[in-house]
């Protein structure tokens, strides 16, 4: 999924920040950390994917404007 979503047009990636989708950048974010044994950014994947910031889609959609990648430690 990681290496799926790292693919994908912009415009896909834009569309699964909007809310309600989003959770599926939530989900990357943690298996990108998984994947790369990061300790800090799965515990915070986590917290993020149970409390889920309200303005988490504004950031993700933003940034992937401006860098074509969503704002994380192991990105």
């Amino acid at each position: 999924m990681v290496k799926w979503l790292k693919e994908q047009p912009k415009w896909l990636k834009i569309v699964l920040a909007l809310p309600g989708l989003d959770i599926v950048w939530w989900v990357w974010r943690l298996l990108l950390s998984v994947e790369k044994k990061n300790t800090l950014g799965t515990v915070l994947a986590i917290v993020l994917l149970v409390v889920g910031l309200p303005f988490a889609w504004l950031i993700d959609i933003i940034t992937l404007l401006l860098q074509d990648k969503v704002l994380w430690f192991d990105n």
